[in-house]
């Protein structure tokens, strides 16, 4: 069972699912989040992406200039978390 799993944030991801454009993304999230806190998590999931095209530490540092404390958050999730980013990743690879 996920950790994250409540009615608050139930409600929160199905809210996400219900985006259907890419503008009603950008909208949503802007009002949801800072750009600050968007530009992380898009950073971590290119992180993953370049994790799993099997990419080094250093040279995925030099790429995306991510910290390597969460670089290393990253790569634990990769290699022990969930499958989350796999399975993202997998799906938006093949669009």
């Amino acid at each position: 069972m996920s950790k994250l799993k409540n009615p608050l944030n139930e409600a929160l991801l199905e809210t996400i699912l219900k985006i259907e454009t890419l503008e009603e993304a950008y909208a949503f999230f802007e009002d949801l989040c800072t750009i600050k806190e968007v530009d992380t998590m898009a950073q971590r999931l290119y992180a993953a992406n370049l994790l799993l095209q099997g990419k080094t530490y250093e040279q995925i540092i030099q790429e995306t200039h991510i910290s390597s404390t969460t670089l290393s958050r990253v790569s634990t999730c990769v290699r022990y978390g969930t499958g989350g980013y796999a399975r993202v990743l997998i799906k938006k690879n093949i669009k």
